[in-house]
């Protein structure tokens, strides 16, 4: 059996289609497997729309893809509820729209010009009558975990110590330091993105797929084999390296 993970997209249609377009000559030589995109589908690339449009389609065209929420899809999803909405995971001196987290950059791809530069109101209505009600539905309901083979699939990352069937949303979609500074087995190999780092890599107990699209890197694809991973290259597949330094951003 063989797995097939795309770390995060923020928006970059482009760098989705042509990890997607690996994945399938792989399978030409290895056979057909699920393909789970561990979340963050939107925010700072310039296609978020286009993003979420890809993954739609593909779904609705019966393609075995499980796609799972990120924080920055569920910052979409609430200021697209209410504005006003705290959300938990984030820094209270931050909002979706400040130009750190990418909203603004969403938007315009719904064709809201300059948000994070206007009244809230205004582009709160702007973006009511641009986003469709598809795209907030699909956002909305996108799964946080998925267990497949060895594998246990989130966004950010678990909380060490409690049982997969007690994590927290939050936790899924944000969690950074206790997950990430844990040695020891989760059970399950922890497959997931959210802390960009220079390449994808194989910690032992799991594996960060965030290799820094957001912030012009590549976007990972990895073929998954009990619990042993393989980048897809242009060449072929090339064995993920482990371990190696911690090297991530806090954004």
């Amino acid at each position: 059996m063989h797995l097939y993970a795309i770390g995060d997209i923020h928006g970059h249609l482009g760098l989705l289609e042509a990890a997607h377009d690996l994945i399938a000559a792989d399978m030409a030589r290895h056979g057909t497997g699920q393909i789970i995109h561990v979340g963050d589908l939107v925010d700072r690339g310039p296609d978020s729309r286009g993003v979420i449009d890809h993954l739609i389609q593909g779904q609705a065209r019966g393609e075995d893809w499980v796609v799972l929420k990120g924080n920055h899809d569920r910052m979409f999803t609430r200021f697209m509820n209410d504005p006003a909405e705290p959300e938990p995971g984030l820094r209270s001196e931050y909002s979706w729209l400040h130009p750190k987290l990418g909203g603004a950059t969403t938007l315009a791809s719904y064709g809201v010009a300059k948000a994070a530069d206007r009244p809230v109101p205004k582009v709160y209505s702007e973006a009511l009558a641009a986003v469709p009600d598809a795209h907030r539905d699909y956002l909305s309901t996108l799964p946080t975990l998925h267990l497949a083979g060895d594998c246990v699939f989130v966004h950010a990352g678990l909380r060490p110590g409690v049982p997969l069937d007690q994590q927290t949303e939050t936790d899924l979609i944000w969690i950074r330091d206790a997950f990430l500074i844990e040695a020891e087995s989760f059970g399950p190999l922890v497959v997931h993105g959210h802390t960009a780092i220079d390449h994808a890599t194989h910690y032992g107990n799991r594996i960060n797929l965030d290799s820094g699209a957001a912030y012009g890197g590549p976007l990972s694809a990895v073929v998954i084999e009990g619990r042993e991973a393989a980048l897809l290259t242009p060449q072929g597949r090339r064995k993920l390296p482990r371990p190696a330094p911690m090297l991530f951003r806090n954004a």
